[in-house]
């Protein structure tokens, strides 16, 4: 753990040196903020044309399960802002994919993947410090986010619609699936950012974790589907597990003596 603080370490003060990398990330965070907050809250109010008035997403949002205590309109709200919050699981994975993925191939054009390589510590320790360089900083801005969002749906929303929202789901969706989401997709990303000379080769691949969680996005505004904290639970286990696998699998494909040679 010391070797990989040092890393880590070493990484932040890379970061600090070009702080323009963590612009992509503040956008996607106000992006996800505004959204919700707009669709939600600020249109119905100044059309008053209230999203109750919808039968459809009042049907969907009781099938998804209610809340004693809500009015109908604060059931629909609620119900639209779970699905947006799952926009601050792309948070992680979008803002910190330029990172992951010039992570390596910037060392190798910087001439400083050298006398990484060659300082004490394994393979292992090194993809972890540049995988949590990444998710780390990117992930405090996230969380930033959600308690701008948090606060946002206390002030603006149905009375008693913020209370509901700071359940268990909503702390399993955003302290557990989104890292591990993000750790997935990084991981991926570094693993490619070591095996090419483009950085954009890296994030395309590493990007493909995007994609169902946008069909599951989907599915559960269309009321196809509805992820409980149990299952979030065991979604979040089942990344964790394929991070793990990733990062053995990307210690064995990162050929640590020959990277350097293979590379021009």
């Amino acid at each position: 753990m010391r070797r990989i603080r040092a890393l880590l370490w070493k990484e932040f003060i890379d970061l600090a040196r070009n702080r323009g990398a963590l612009v992509p990330v503040g956008i996607v965070v106000l992006l996800s903020l505004a959204l919700p907050l707009l669709i939600v809250i600020v249109m119905p109010a100044v059309t008053g044309h209230p999203l109750s008035e919808d039968p459809d997403l009042e049907r969907v949002a009781i099938l998804a399960g209610g809340h004693a205590g809500l009015t109908t309109e604060g059931q629909v709200q609620l119900f639209m802002l779970q699905q947006f919050l799952m926009l601050f699981l792309l948070t992680p994975i979008t803002g910190a994919m330029a990172l992951a993925a010039h992570s390596i191939v910037g060392e190798k054009q910087a001439r400083t993947l050298e006398p990484l390589l060659a300082a004490p510590i394994s393979t292992i320790e090194l993809l972890v410090a540049k995988v949590l360089g990444a998710l780390v900083p990117t992930f405090a801005i996230t969380l930033a986010g959600v308690a701008v969002f948090a606060i946002g749906i206390a002030v603006l929303g149905a009375p008693g619609v913020g209370r509901a929202m700071a359940g268990p789901r909503s702390f399993v969706l955003v302290f557990l699936t989104a890292p591990a989401a993000a750790l997935v997709s990084l991981q991926a990303a570094i693993v490619i950012s070591s095996r090419v000379n483009d950085a954009r080769t890296a994030q395309q691949f590493g990007v493909l974790i995007i994609l169902p969680l946008t069909a599951l996005l989907v599915a559960q505004f269309m009321g196809a589907a509805w992820m409980g904290a149990t299952a979030l639970i065991a979604i979040s286990l089942g990344l964790f597990a394929v991070w793990v696998v990733l990062l053995f699998l990307s210690a064995v494909l990162f050929e640590r003596e020959t990277i350097l040679t293979r590379w021009k």
